[in-house]
């Protein structure tokens, strides 16, 4: 983590900044030669890290984005930042992204009131995600919550008449919304060779 640096979705938004501050004991990355495919496999690993995909999940997505429109280098964010366990995230349910994968395989997550237990679940504009009304739900959430006062453009966090977070899906999201410092370029020419 601390080689790659600020990534908000594994370490939350607080603890994101403070990584970059340490310097690992022999660290000569000034002084080595770095090639084009570390610069790749780099950014490759940044974006599989941050959204805790695997190999093959993150590969599946690459090849989505090269048959759909639209610029595919963005495709692939769009449909990482459209995941369920990271739109959890980004409302600020949960602190991180693996903390929001646990939400929702636990069940404690509704969308448009009907339980979804699977963490890649594509949102889509207009819906409505809130935590199930339960007392082991709430707690769950409570303690994982961080209470972040930003909240991305394309979501909108309210607070129903019980206190419960609720939130919306207003539109798809655009590159300027995703908080991720990474060339989502580099990363479709590094599967280039693969797909």
């Amino acid at each position: 983590m601390r080689r790659l640096k600020n990534l908000p979705g594994l370490a939350g938004k607080s603890n994101a900044s403070n990584l970059g501050e340490f310097r690992v004991a022999g660290d000569q990355s000034a002084s080595r030669k770095i090639s084009q495919f570390c610069v790749r496999l780099e950014a490759k690993q940044r974006l599989r890290l941050n959204y805790g995909l695997t190999e093959r999940q993150l590969l599946k997505y690459v090849r989505i984005a090269r048959r759909t429109k639209g610029s595919t280098g963005q495709v692939p964010l769009q449909l990482l930042e459209m995941r369920l366990d990271n739109v959890i995230f980004q409302l600020g349910m949960a602190s991180t992204i693996p903390a929001a994968r646990q939400l929702v395989s636990h069940r404690h997550i509704l969308v448009n009131r009907r339980i979804v237990d699977i963490p890649s679940y594509r949102r889509k504009p207009r819906d409505i995600i809130t935590i199930r009304n339960r007392p082991t739900s709430c707690n769950a959430a409570k303690g994982e919550s961080l209470g972040r006062d930003e909240v991305p453009d394309h979501l909108t966090l309210s607070l129903s008449k019980t206190g419960e977070p609720t939130g919306l899906v207003n539109h798809m999201v655009n590159r300027e919304s995703v908080n991720l410092d990474i060339n989502e370029l580099l990363v479709v020419e590094y599967y280039s060779r693969k797909a």
